[in-house]
This record gives structure tokens, sequence and C-alpha cells, in this order.
């Protein structure tokens, strides 16, 4: 199996199970799914329905137990947990529900998380992030700390922390759920002008007011892909059928 440099991601045949109580538990039962480059896809499903297990491997915080999944041509199943934990701080934009910033810092200092664990902070990259702020329109509010922020601030602020590795793609997890309805439209056009710029963005969400800004909606259910839906177009089959192992 091979990726595609011309793929954001790919998963082939991507398998988990947990062992729960003696009981074996197949939380992914062969999810194969290709993200281009500059894609927005919605994965959207009931509760058990695997996708936080996929969100966990998407963002390399879990391994399969079988199948490949690469990120452009490197099939990240196959790294050791210190190269999973490197290209998680490199190459994927990660954008949380609870927006997941440390209050101590500084706009700008959250910002620049990702290239601490890198030793890349200069002033280039302290540049960078001024730039950034400003792209995701917080660039009067630099030098205020987390709990000087509304909530839609501070999701601009995950935002742009997501995007300052130059990421392969930008993983948001329920990424409007702690928002009104109006910061809700605001981050969704956000989200929307960044994929027009041609980022790619892989959501997960609950809510289909939300998904409906995707270009593909893939639905889960039981561990398994059962459709597929590009907006605006009528439901296509599921991409790959699970084998029976």
């Amino acid at each position: 199996m091979t990726g595609r440099a011309d793929m954001a991601c790919s998963l082939q045949d991507l398998k988990k199970e947990y062992v729960l109580k003696g009981e074996t538990v197949r939380a992914l039962r062969g999810v194969s799914l290709d993200v281009p480059e500059g894609d927005y896809v919605a994965i959207m499903g009931p509760s058990g329905s695997g996708k936080s297990t996929l969100l966990n491997l998407l963002g390399c915080l879990d391994k399969p137990t079988s199948g490949a999944y690469f990120l452009g041509d490197v099939d990240v199943s196959k790294l050791n947990d210190r190269e999973l934990s490197l290209i998680r701080a490199s190459r994927i934009g990660f954008v949380f529900q609870s927006y997941n910033l440390i209050p101590q810092l500084t706009v700008v200092e959250n910002i620049e998380v990702p290239l601490y664990y890198q030793g890349r902070v200069n002033r280039k990259t302290r540049r960078r992030c001024h730039e950034i702020a400003e792209m995701v329109g917080l660039a009067d509010r630099l030098g205020h700390r987390p709990t000087q922020l509304s909530g839609g601030q501070q999701q601009r602020v995950a935002i742009a922390r997501s995007l300052i590795n130059d990421p392969y793609f930008i993983l948001a997890d329920e990424a409007t759920g702690n928002l009104d309805s109006k910061t809700t439209a605001e981050i969704l056009a956000l989200f929307d002008r960044l994929n027009g710029e041609g980022r790619t963005i892989i959501m997960v969400t609950h809510e289909d007011e939300v998904a409906e800004h995707a270009k593909r909606v893939v639905t889960l259910r039981d561990g398994m892909v059962v459709s597929e839906i590009r907006n605006g177009n009528r439901a296509t089959p599921a991409l790959a059928a699970p084998s029976s192992t």
C-alpha cells in the first residue's frame, strides 16, 4: 500500500479494536477514505459510531490495529510513539471544542506553542504568528490572555495556532460546540475562507448546520463508512465495504 503526494491524508482499510472487560470491541471495521489537498470533509455519526476513534487516529493520538494511514506519502501507522508525537506537532493542526489554550500565555504565545516543541521560536516565526493572528482577526489582541477574550476570540486563537506549522490539514473536533449561534456563524465563515484559500479541513461534528459548510459529509455507523454525501448532490455508496476480518 502506498500514499499519494496529492492527498492530504488517505486511510486504507483502517481497523481499531479494543479489549474491554475481556470482550473485543471493534471500534473501526475497515474505514477507507481519501482526503485530497484542499478538501473540506465533515465526519458525522451517532454515539458509538467510531467518530472519536477515527478522530484519534487522524490526529496521530492513537495507532490502528491494522490498515494504513498516510499523511501525504508517509504511512504514519508504522511510526513509533516518538515519531507520532513529532508529526502531530508539525503536520496536523488541531482545533478543539474547549480551545485548549494555555491561560498564562498571551495570544501570540499560544499561537507559538507548536513551535516551542520543535525549538523553532525566533524573530521570523514571531512575525509569522503576528501575520496569522491578523488573518484570523486578532491583530489587536496579541498581548491579551485567554481570560480576557470571548469564546469566539479564543477559538480564533486556536485556529491561528493550528495554522502556524502549515499542516497537511486542520482537524476540528466539534469546534463550534461551545459557541452561540452568531459566533458559530463567524467561526464557520472563517473555516470557509481558509478552505477557499486552499486549506484542507476535516471536521468532526454532530450538527447538520455545521456539516453543510463542508464539501463532503462522511457518515459512520458501527465503525464503518455507510454513506458519503457531496453537498448539493445525492448520497453515494460508502467508499469501501468492510472486510469480514
